[in-house]
């Protein structure tokens, strides 16, 4: 895309002429004059947005400064890792004799001259309805006023009937397992029908054990079984281990025990039924299975003797009535609108993903557009519903903002029906360089609000939220992500690769030289074994769900191939040492690695450009060797072990330039006790993340233990704290805690504080309770031991979120004074607890309480605290959000 081309090279010249000029001293002046016709076709593309489908013209102009920026900057990134080669080598204008750079550039800027030429005469004329031209940094994106998120309801328009035909479906009928079935087109509803029937409260009564997975066309019969698990049971290493036939014995045997529904969304082939049924017992207890798909045929072939329910389309007034909400966040629309906005509903054709999609539009651009809107519509009537569905997202599509575009179309690199985390799509949007920094705005933040904004314009799904209320993961329909596979191939965004026939077809194709990004979604070894070579590949994500172990002969291979990669998402891929040319790749910026190393080598210093590192490793222990604090643009650092990291230069030894470093970390997790220094935390001091996993308890008994409290107690910025006490191979009574520090020794603005095996004292609850800006407390396994806990007055006033884990307490004496603001509450594995305390029933906050294999005392308790809250809101006569209650096992 031209848009995030231009925006990615400017920032990335910006970047080169600020911190590495050494690197591009002889080319120096063609980057310059570079970055300022880039600045003018910035400026084109960002006023060309909405008017260059309409013209053919501004189409092929906005297609030709988009090659040309990429040749631009494949010629100045290959130049940049030739010359960061031959630097470290005391040989950089050697770097020269291989390629004449300077050449390359003036060629590059011969064709730019041709295009601003173009684009000077397109201002200077007027043509095509452009005014007088202005140049800037584009620090205005986005700032217009923000609109609030609407927020999607249970109660869909014109769904209530349906749900209540389905639920009827499966809560009547016999003992015998049934298979029911929702059948529609894309875009009728199909999900949002069957997420509304999954938490309607009949159904969560009837089928307490119940799971939702999605199977569309690309799926993994074991990640299939293994997510169903994930719903029943607790996870174990030797289920991931095992092979898909164990799987589908194991889920059989564990659904065995009782009732079940399952929801299987998206179903395209009778084949996929054949392949999953086998893990569904037949047990005569009331068990169902909801299918969702496209295909009356595959419905059939799951229930022979049941006819499958056809989704119907809505109603013109049930059409109206959710445009309304779409669009204006409720029915109340002005009266000079509602010719329009009805000639609008009607011309989707009670399609409710159209209808959300229009929706989308109006709501970003508000009353002024909804005549212009339904005049577009009106070139759709002649369609088919598909097509016309086709032309609707691209209406919506040509009315994004630039910066959102690209954005867009990246949620097609995922798979389909893929839930997509959030954290990993942000990071990956700010290495692709589709996020550029704004004042007091972190690029994390920035991410986010673009999240919202295309959650708001109906483009993108919430999955779940976050207990802070932020969306923790999201996904597109399936029709959108058709779509954005299409506009890639179009635009040369990005490349799927998901059998090994098109493997085999792809390493010999030379179209794989122009391609900018590479998804791969299955037989990756495959692909890997066929050599492919990708000069200009910025970006491999391999999304297999399949682990590939990389024997010795393939662990060259990815940075072999792919030189210039920007993003490498290899998490799936098990390379069995490290591989030693990925630290030649400089222009690497984000990037995932999964081993069974033990230590990230000196070399990896080299990568100056990493934004984000994850490394997950079978160790439990990592030695980072790399010098981390010359990685200037180092923000996030995960890993799953015990991270030792190297030690800051002493204050003698710091160069100039290590004031650039400050204030990049944001995330350190997990690290170990003995890295948490006053000298490491000077280096990160906006450390927002930090996880500590190692041997706590030695560590507090000496003098180092008080040490680290004291470096915490300065991290001003720190909001999530994890700390996990390591006490393998020992003993858990052996790595226990003697106490906490003082409140004071904390970090001040603390929201998050994650606790496990650490085996503290219930009293030392007293520390925690005064931290003052607690919202979220989580007690995993063994956190606290005592069978006795008496909270303070005084304390958790801020606290919302409640988690204890496995734990030896039976008696909790405390009332709604102690927990104010209560509004979750989560207990599992307290096998001994006798009652939760009664007075919880005064929370007015309180809105949820789940209890997963407890006693059946506690159990009972808690059914008297819904009781009493059922009726205070009878009495008190409110409505408010409710107060719900889930004990499993549900025999408790």
């Amino acid at each position: 895309m031209a848009d995030a081309a231009v925006e990615f090279l400017l920032e990335n010249l910006k970047q080169l002429l600020l911190y590495n000029a050494n690197l591009i001293l002889d080319i120096k002046v063609q980057v310059e004059f570079l970055y300022n016709d880039l600045s003018l076709f910035k400026a084109f593309l960002k006023d060309s947005t909405e008017k260059r489908s309409k013209h053919e013209t501004l189409k092929e102009l906005v297609k030709q400064i988009r090659d040309v920026v990429y040749e631009a900057e494949d010629a100045i990134d290959t130049f940049v890792a030739h010359a960061a080669v031959h630097k470290a080598r005391k040989h950089i204008e050697k770097a020269f004799h291989i390629f004449d750079y300077p050449a390359k550039l003036r060629s590059v800027a011969k064709d730019i001259e041709q295009i601003r030429a173009k684009v000077k005469d397109i201002y200077e004329n007027k043509k095509f309805g452009f005014e007088a031209l202005h140049v800037g940094d584009g620090a205005d994106r986005g700032t217009k006023e923000k609109k609030p998120p609407i927020v999607e309801e249970d109660n869909v328009v014109g769904f209530e009937d349906e749900a209540e035909k389905v639920i009827n479906l499966l809560t009547g009928g016999s003992d015998e397992l049934e298979v029911i079935s929702i059948v529609g087109m894309p875009g009728l509803g199909k999900t949002t029908l069957a997420k509304m029937i999954y938490r309607d409260p009949k159904i969560e009564y009837e089928f307490y054990s119940r799971a939702w997975i999605y199977i569309s066309q690309d799926y993994s019969r074991k990640e299939v079984f293994l997510n169903i698990l994930s719903n029943f049971t607790q996870l174990t290493d030797s289920m991931y281990k095992m092979n898909d036939e164990n799987l589908a014995k194991e889920l059989c045997r564990i659904l065995e025990k009782g009732k079940y529904l399952i929801v299987m969304d998206d179903v395209w082939s009778e084949e996929a039924w054949n392949d999953l049924k086998v893990a569904f017992p037949k047990n005569n207890k009331r068990s169902r299975i909801l299918i969702t798909s496209r295909i009356k045929r595959v419905a059939r072939h799951a229930n022979p003797s049941r006819e499958p329910h056809n989704l119907r389309f809505l109603t013109p007034d049930e059409s109206w009535r959710l445009l309304q909400r779409r669009a204006l966040g409720a029915e109340n629309c002005p009266e000079e609108l509602v010719k329009d906005g009805k000639h609008i509903a009607n011309e989707c054709r009670g399609l409710p993903l159209a209808i959300v999609v229009i929706g989308g539009i109006l709501l970003q651009k508000g009353t002024d557009w909804w005549e212009q809107v339904a005049k577009s519509v009106d070139a759709y009537i002649a369609m088919d519903q598909e097509k016309r569905m086709d032309n609707f997202i691209a209406l919506s599509y040509n009315h994004l903002p630039y910066h959102l575009k690209a954005c867009f179309i990246y949620f097609g690199m995922f798979p389909e029906d893929c839930e997509i985390p959030v954290w990993k799509l942000v990071r990956l949007w700010i290495a692709e360089g589709f996020i550029q920094q704004k004042e007091e705005m972190s690029l994390e933040d920035i991410g986010e609000e673009y999240l919202e904004d295309l959650v708001n314009r109906n483009l993108v799904m919430v999955g779940l939220y976050r207990s802070n209320g932020k969306i923790k993961t999201c996904r597109i329909h399936d029709m959108l992500h058709e779509f954005c596979t299409k506009e890639a191939k179009e635009e040369n965004f990005f490349q799927e690769i998901k059998n090994f026939d098109q493997c085999t077809y792809m390493s010999s194709n030379p179209a794989l030289e122009r391609y900018r990004r590479l998804c791969i979604h299955s037989r990756v070894l495959n692909y890997i074994s066929t050599k492919p070579v990708g000069p200009r590949v910025r970006s491999f994500l391999c999304f297999s769900n399949e682990e590939t172990i990389l024997q010795a002969e393939h662990i060259s291979s990815i940075p072999g191939a792919f030189k210039l990669l920007r993003v490498l998402d290899a998490k799936s891929i098990i390379f069995t040492r490290f591989p030693t040319d990925l630290t030649q790749l400089v222009h690497l910026r984000y990037i995932v690695l999964s081993s069974n190393f033990k230590v990230l080598p000196v070399a990896f210093s080299s990568l100056w450009n990493i934004q984000t590192l994850v490394i997950v490793t079978s160790s439990r222990t990592l030695e980072i060797k790399a010098d981390i604090w010359k990685m200037i643009q180092l923000r996030h650092l995960k890993t799953n072990a015990s991270t030792a990291l190297p030690g800051p230069l002493s204050k003698s030894r710091k160069s100039k330039d290590d004031a650039l470093m400050i204030g990049s970390l944001q995330t350190l997790s997990t690290v170990s006790p003995e890295s948490c220094t006053e000298d490491v935390f000077a280096r990160a001091p906006n450390l927002k993340v930090l996880g500590i996993r190692g041997q706590l308890a030695k560590l507090l008994e000496n003098k180092s233990g008080s040490m680290l409290f004291d470096s915490l107690g300065k991290l001003s910025h720190l909001e999530n704290l994890k700390l996990l006490n390591d006490v393998f191979p020992r003993p858990p009574s052996e790595g226990k805690l003697t106490n906490l520090p003082q409140r004071y020794k904390f970090p001040p603005k603390l929201k998050k504080l994650t606790l496990s095996d650490t085996l503290l004292d219930w009293n030392d609850m007293s520390t925690l309770g005064m931290l003052e800006n607690l919202e979220i407390l989580k007690l995993k396994d063994n956190a606290f031991k005592g069978e006795w806990w008496q909270p303070e007055d005084g304390g958790f006033r801020a606290l919302r979120i409640l988690h204890i884990g496995r734990s030896d307490l039976v008696s909790w004496n405390a009332s709604a004074r102690h927990f104010p603001r209560l509004k979750h509450l989560f207990i599992k594995h307290c096998s001994s607890l006798e009652a939760l305390p009664s007075g919880f029933a005064d929370i007015s906050s309180l809105q949820l309480v789940e209890l997963y294999c407890t006693t059946r005392s506690a159990a009972a308790s808690a059914r008297i605290i819904q009781e009493k809250k059922k009726q205070m809101q009878v009495e008190q006569s409110t409505r408010g959000t409710g107060f719900k209650l889930s004990i499993y096992p549900p025999d408790q």
